[in-house]
């Protein structure tokens, strides 16, 4: 889920740390998460739910530009994480963001890679996000292990851009090919719409980014490899549902709703 910061209003960190502990979830990705803050807001966000976390400012050697206001992009799994790698994606206007890898050691099974980008938001910015989805496929292969990798986060972009495709393997970037699987794809019901005007913390965005009063898309996804690179483990999608896309006691958790995937990791050994 994309958090939002801290903008609108001052309840939703605490109603996103409810969702989180009521959801239970094994591995969370959070985007636009304020940290350093006179708060912290992910220890806020993940309180009492013993997952552990990093977020990218802890990582980083420098403060990017706009990450007092906005924030950075974080992770938290229920079991340990060590980060492997990180990944700066600045374009022309020099607006920095960035991808996290982090391996998590699950029980039985082993260590599993765990990719997450947050990418250019600007609907125009679709070369800069194909760039980025190659340092994805890159980090996949220098790190991946025997399990399928997951791959989750704000990806700023619809399923029929060309950096969902190139992931989805539907078409190839610049004449390299991957294919991992779409979640909401394979379990969805409906148009799994995570940014939309449906929403009003959505609404209030789109107004001022896009400027359309009709506008629904599908930008935030969870990603998950494809037997071709694991031939000796599987991740079984078993379902997939929206987070916060209702609003709670009159508040929205975010401009973003989260996307929630129960995946079931078996392996052949």
């Amino acid at each position: 889920m994309n958090v939002q910061h801290d903008a609108g209003d001052p309840r939703r960190t605490a109603l996103i740390n409810a969702e989180l502990r009521r959801l239970a979830p094994d591995v969370v990705t959070l985007q636009e998460v304020c940290y350093p803050h006179a708060s912290d807001q992910l220890a806020a966000l993940v309180a009492g739910t013993g997952l552990s976390t990093t977020h990218q400012a802890t990582v980083l050697d420098h403060m990017p530009p706009d990450a007092d206001v906005y924030g950075g992009t974080a992770l938290a799994t229920r079991w340990p994480h060590r980060l492997l790698d990180v990944v700066e994606g600045q374009n022309a206007e020099g607006l920095y963001w960035y991808t996290l890898a982090a391996l998590i050691d699950l029980p039985i099974l082993g260590p599993l890679l765990l990719i997450t980008p947050t990418t250019f938001w600007k609907t125009d910015a679709e070369v800069w996000r194909e760039r980025q989805m190659l340092d994805v496929a890159d980090l996949d292969a220098r790190h991946r292990t025997q399990l399928p990798t997951i791959v989750a986060g704000d990806f700023n972009a619809v399923p029929q851009s060309s950096s969902i495709r190139f992931l989805s393997g539907l078409q190839s970037l610049h004449g390299r090919s991957v294919q991992y699987h779409d979640t909401w794809a394979v379990a969805g019901n409906g148009p799994g719409h995570t940014w939309t005007v449906d929403n009003a913390a959505g609404a209030a965005e789109i107004e001022r980014l896009v400027g359309q009063p009709g506008w629904r898309s599908r930008i935030d996804y969870v990603f998950v490899g494809s037997p071709h690179s694991h031939p000796d483990a599987r991740a079984r999608i078993l379902g997939v549902e929206l987070v916060g896309d209702r609003p709670v006691d009159g508040v929205w958790l975010s401009d973003h709703y989260g996307v929630l995937a129960e995946l079931e990791y078996t392996t052949s050994a």
